[in-house]
């Protein structure tokens, strides 16, 4: 039996010996796991579900009580000095409100350790927060305030009350000398003026003398309430220093190991990218635990995944157990320095996907033209890449002007998509999209069978911020996205429908399906919101506008590959 030597370095419970090891460390922010990640993983998963040590509700189980976190997990397979393949084990963030459990790496920088700076700061500055709380609890402090804000009230209600009676009396005054100019003489008129004139400069200043009146009233309380929180003023702006100071200690005491056995710091990665503080939660993901854990005891990083355990977070789209690729605004950074000195595949993402491939031409006239676009294309330059449908049309038509795409469709998406010639008939099909007077049908096969029939989707949509090009639920700050769909036929493992989208937004098809609030089933192949596969079975079937010149009804369909 092998003596288990480092707590984290965990053997695999069956044979591996049919496994090829990785030659070279996986891209870890676009990846099919690894066979070797998959059994840790399962491994893994197994004791999530077994163990006793520490509780914790992922919201899998409908009988746990307590708030419902799902977490991401993460394995990395590492070589050890004898030789030996094995794996660690990581959690993102913190785990049943705790840093530490038996057979997950630690953290990269403890901030809860007993007696550390944090958890001194976060007494210190819990102990202000207090003392805030009494001052603005006290009976003098809330009468004030009460009375400020009723002085100001009352004065607001007594400045526009005169203020509408001046409006009234000016209204008076403009009808009698309209009136008086007819039936006056000549020197009674000038008398009244002159009257009239008096009245308005009374009114003038009797209305100062209010405002006048009334700044003094609040000038009284405002004294007396800003005696009473000049202490308070005083004890949030050292909150904010001490929580800042924190903050860059917590920065400073974050340092990241790459393969080079260099060092860096958050403040130090961070600072090429924005030049500001990183983001909140930066270096608690499980990808740099592991590698950092893999750094510091000698073992060799070959591949790593991250999955997620337990119930979606109500905007984001996370599926129990599926694998994800590593965040980008806050692991990005991270990892660029952490994969310093080690051999890492390339960046598919920077491959041409349209390589070899061929656009169809479906209709085409002097305005208009109809493709159908192949799946893996772009459908404009993208940051690495501008083979595009954008460039083949620019290359096809020299003389055409204007944007040219009228319409995108996603990347992996294949199907119809509508190029003007010109910038007129360009303006026109985007008003068109706009008044969503033009009608698209898409084809789609889903991972898994639909109870329902048909039916329609409004999930609003908007970026997620952390984490582009992904989209996310909002009811807050969203943009509508409603879509129709009706099943077209089912197997004992899919789902064909057909969707009818009645707005347009980015991934709203993909986000509509694998939202629990949606579909809850994700398309196949969605390397975002699903399971990568072949490829992604999503197709724009078939479009419905009117020409831009003709006016003509036109409707255009382009044959499913699956």
């Amino acid at each position: 039996m092998r003596q288990q030597i480092d707590p984290c370095f965990t053997y695999f419970n069956e044979d591996i010996s049919c496994f090829s090891v990785p030659k070279k460390f996986n891209f870890p922010f676009y990846y099919t796991a690894d066979p070797l990640c998959v059994l840790a993983a399962k491994e893994l998963q197994l004791h999530l579900k077994n163990q006793t040590n520490w509780n914790h509700n992922f919201g899998i189980d409908e009988e746990q009580t307590g708030l419902i976190i799902g977490k991401m997990f993460g394995v990395l397979i590492v070589e050890n000095k004898q030789g030996e393949i094995g794996y660690l084990a990581a959690f993102s963030g913190k785990l049943a409100g705790e840093n530490h459990h038996p057979k997950f790496v630690p953290p990269v920088f403890d901030i809860l350790v007993k007696d550390g700076f944090f958890r001194k700061g976060e007494a210190i500055v819990s102990a202000i927060n207090n003392t805030i709380e009494q001052l603005e609890n006290t009976e003098e402090f809330i009468t004030t305030k009460e009375a400020l804000f009723t002085e100001k009230s009352k004065a607001q209600e007594a400045i526009e009350t005169k203020r509408k009676e001046l409006k009234i009396a000016k209204e008076i005054r403009r009808t009698k000398r309209l009136n008086a100019k007819e039936t006056l003489s000549e020197e009674a008129f000038t008398l009244l003026l002159d009257e009239l004139g008096k009245e308005s400069v009374s009114a003038h200043y009797s209305l100062k003398d209010l405002v006048s009146y009334w700044n003094k009233r609040i000038s009284s309380v405002e004294e007396k309430f800003a005696h009473l929180t000049t202490k308070i003023d005083a004890l949030k702006e050292e909150r904010k220093i001490r929580s800042a100071a924190i903050q860059q200690q917590i920065f400073e005491n974050y340092t990241f190991l790459n393969g080079k056995l260099e060092t860096k710091d958050l403040k130090e990665i961070f600072a090429p990218v924005d030049g500001e503080n990183p983001p909140a939660g930066a270096g608690e993901c499980s990808a740099p635990k592991l590698l950092q854990y893999a750094f510091l005891n000698g073992l060799k990083p070959l591949s790593i995944a991250e999955f997620w355990w337990g119930k979606s977070p109500s905007g984001e789209i996370r599926k129990h157990g599926h694998f994800y690729p590593a965040c980008r605004s806050k692991c990005e950074p991270i990892l660029n320095h952490m994969l310093e000195g080690i051999e890492v595949e390339e960046n598919p993402m920077l491959t041409n996907p349209a390589l070899g491939k061929e656009i169809t031409i479906l209709f085409e006239d002097e305005y208009i033209v109809a493709i159908d676009k192949p799946a893996e294309f772009l459908s404009v330059p993208g940051i690495t890449i501008q083979d595009s449908v954008y460039d083949r049309m620019k290359l096809k038509y020299p003389k055409a002007n204007g944007p040219l795409v009228v319409h995108r469709l996603d990347m992996s998406t294949s199907g119809i998509m509508l190029i003007a010639l010109d910038k007129v008939t360009h303006k026109n099909l985007q008003r068109q999209f706009i008044n969503r007077t033009i009608e698209k049908n898409y084809i789609a096969i889903l991972d898994g069978v639909l109870d329902a029939n048909e039916g329609t989707i409004d999930l609003p949509l908007r970026v997620d911020l952390d984490n582009r090009p992904q989209q996310m639920v909002c009811t807050q700050y969203g943009k509508k996205a409603l879509t129709k769909w009706k099943v077209l036929h089912r197997d004992k493992q899919h789902t064909r429908v057909i969707f009818k989208p009645i707005t347009g937004r980015t991934h709203q098809l993909r986000v509509h399906a694998a939202h629990p609030n949606g579909l809850n089933t994700a398309i196949l192949g969605d390397d975002l919101y699903g399971k990568i596969d072949q490829r992604l079975h999503l197709h724009a079937a078939s479009i419905t506008f009117r020409h831009p010149v003709t006016s003509e009804k036109i409707t255009l369909s382009a044959p499913c590959a699956f």
